[in-house]
C-alpha cells in the first residue's frame, strides 16, 4: 500500500472515529456496541480488500467523493447519524473501489452494508422506533391472545390478558434485536445468496424478520407470565428465552437463504 492510500485509510479512519464519539449518549451496554464491532469485523473477514491490492489503481472516483462529502456535512449540520454513516461508506467506496483487484469489485460492493451498520444510527436517529417495535408487539400480543379465546384489554404497551397485567418494557424495545438481525442476517445472506439476485431482497427483509422475532418473544414472555408467574418471566427466562427466538428466527432465515440459492439465479454483474 503506498503512502498515499495509507493517509487515505488514516484520514477515513478519523472521520469514522469521530462519528462514532460525537454523540456517547447510545453507549449504555456493551450488547449495544458488539453489533457494531462486528460490521466492520464481518467486511474485512468476507471482502478480504487487501488480497490482490491493483497495482494500476485508477483514479479516485470524484464524483462519488464529491456526493459523500456533501452528504457528510448536511448530515453533520443536521446531526443525522445515518447521513453521516452513509457519507463515510460512499467516501470508502470512491477509494477502496479503485484500488481492490477487478475480481472484488462486485463482492466487496454487496458487502457495503456493513460498513453502514458499524455506526450508531439506529439508536440515535430513530429512538422512537423503539416505542413502535414495543407497541406493535403489545398489539399483536393482543390478538394472538384473544384468538385464544382469553379476556384481554389493552392501553398503549401494557397488556391484561385474563386480569393479568402484563407491561412491554423498554427492555422489550428490539433495537439491540434489530442491529444484531441486520448484521448475523446480512451475513447469512452473503454466504448463500451472495451472487443470488435474491440477495438484495433478503438482505431488505431482515427488519421485518427482526420485528417478528421481539413480538414473538413479546408473546413468549407473556405466556410464561400467564402460566408460571411474572417472577419466572422476569428471572433468568427473560434473557435467555429471547436469545431462544432469536436463535430460532436466524435458523428459518438460514433454511429459506439455503432454498433460494438452490436455483439458478447467479449473476454476472453488480446490482
Amino acid at each position: 500500500m503506498k503512502l498515499r492510500d495509507q493517509m487515505w485509510l488514516a484520514g477515513l479512519l478519523a472521520i469514522a472515529a469521530f462519528i462514532w464519539l460525537r454523540d456517547r449518549t447510545w453507549l449504555t451496554s456493551s450488547d449495544e456496541v458488539l453489533p457494531l464491532l462486528a460490521a466492520p469485523a464481518v467486511f474485512l473477514w468476507l471482502g478480504e480488500p487487501w488480497q490482490g491490492w491493483r497495482k494500476d489503481a485508477a483514479p479516485i472516483q470524484f464524483n462519488l467523493l464529491i456526493a459523500a462529502l456533501v452528504i457528510l456535512i448536511v448530515g453533520l449540520a443536521l446531526a443525522i447519524t445515518s447521513l453521516l454513516a452513509l457519507g463515510w461508506t460512499l467516501a470508502l467506496w470512491s477509494w477502496l473501489g479503485t484500488r481492490v483487484a477487478r475480481e472484488k469489485v462486485f463482492p466487496l460492493r454487496r458487502l457495503l452494508i456493513f460498513p453502514l451498520l458499524a455506526f450508531p444510527w439506529l439508536a440515535l436517529d430513530l429512538p422512537s422506533l423503539g416505542w413502535w417495535f414495543r407497541l406493535s408487539a403489545a398489539w399483536s400480543a393482543e390478538h394472538i391472545f384473544m384468538l385464544l379465546g382469553l379476556a384481554v384489554s389493552r392501553e398503549g404497551t401494557q397488556i391484561i390478558v385474563q386480569n393479568f397485567p402484563v407491561d412491554v418494557s423498554a427492555a422489550c424495545a428490539g433495537l439491540k434485536v434489530l442491529q444484531a438481525m441486520l448484521v448475523a442476517g446480512s451475513l447469512m445472506a452473503f454466504v448463500q445468496l451472495g451472487f443470488s439476485r435474491w440477495y438484495w431482497p433478503a438482505v431488505a427483509v431482515l427488519p421485518l424478520v427482526a420485528w417478528l422475532a421481539n413480538t414473538l418473544r413479546v408473546v413468549m414472555l407473556s405466556t410464561v407470565a400467564l402460566t408460571f408467574g411474572a417472577d419466572a418471566a422476569h428471572g433468568w427466562f427473560h434473557e435467555w428465552g429471547g436469545w431462544l427466538v432469536l436463535i430460532v428466527m436466524f435458523a428459518l432465515c438460514a433454511a429459506v437463504f439455503a432454498f433460494l440459492g438452490r436455483g439458478r439465479n447467479k449473476i454476472e454483474s453488480p446490482l
